[in-house]
């Protein structure tokens, strides 16, 4: 059993899980993504710091018991990410807050996913996770 970054599902599973609940990154790159997340010990502290006000502001609690939360991890690996000359559209272009999202979405965390939503997605602001202008009750994914 891994621990960590990844859930108890095996990686097929967990990728599934992750397209269910919106995710738009391709599967090589999250699987890419959740190996270098676990072998990872020093992370930029400007990504961290940003990470964790994220959180803050959703109302999402951190767990640093084990080092750095796994939800930070992924997202520190995943802003550290440069895109790539060939490649079009890139995680590495996406707002701190929908890569955040992602992250979440990675590891399955609809509770925080859920939080994130909820602090950023309001009636008459532009989210920074859907990225349109909100006019009504329409859902944020």
């Amino acid at each position: 059993m891994r621990t960590g970054v990844r859930h108890q599902t095996g990686e097929d599973d967990a990728f599934s899980r992750y397209q269910e609940l919106g995710g738009i990154i391709n599967e090589k790159d999250c699987k890419n993504t959740w190996a270098r997340a676990e072998k990872a010990t020093e992370f930029i502290e400007s990504i961290i710091g940003q990470a964790k006000e994220i959180a803050r502001y959703a109302g999402i609690i951190l767990d640093n018991s084990g080092g750095v939360d796994p939800k930070v991890k992924l997202y520190a690996v995943l802003r550290a990410d440069n895109k790539p000359e060939d490649v079009k559209h890139h995680h590495s272009q996406m707002s701190d807050q929908r890569l955040f999202a992602e992250a979440l979405r990675m590891l399955g965390d609809t509770d925080a996913l859920n939080k994130l939503a909820d602090a950023y997605h309001k009636v008459g602001t532009y989210c920074p996770i859907c990225l349109k202008v909100i006019e009504s009750d329409e859902e944020c994914r």
